[in-house]
């Protein structure tokens, strides 16, 4: 229904690339875009960050840290535009949170 390669969906507009932080909703990852904002002022840039939730077709095994492509497409729900393309490169074995291994 809302997969881009089997649904009525048309992937147009942006193109972007993020890291995958959460696949904690149903079909629905949020993505991590960093970016640096050039300061004038200081004449140095700032790290900033957008969060994108995207629709991940059932097509797709996605986990934390792995590095995806997103299209743009119609609204899909109140926050979702987007639905994932492809994988571009998979997390290493652990996930890509810092795990706390303290006594």
């Amino acid at each position: 229904k809302k997969c881009p390669f089997t649904g009525n969906v048309s992937v147009r507009g942006r193109i972007l690339r993020g890291v995958v932080i959460s696949t904690k909703m149903k079909r629905t990852i949020v993505i991590r875009r960093d970016y640096l904002h050039w300061v004038r002022k200081y004449k140095r840039f700032e790290k900033r960050h957008r969060n994108i939730p995207a629709h991940c077709s059932p097509a797709f095994r996605v986990r934390d840290g792995d590095q995806v492509t997103i299209g743009q497409c119609r609204p899909l729900s109140k926050t979702v535009s987007f639905n994932v393309l492809k994988i571009d490169r998979v997390a290493p074995d652990s996930s890509g949170k810092k795990i706390f291994s303290g006594a």
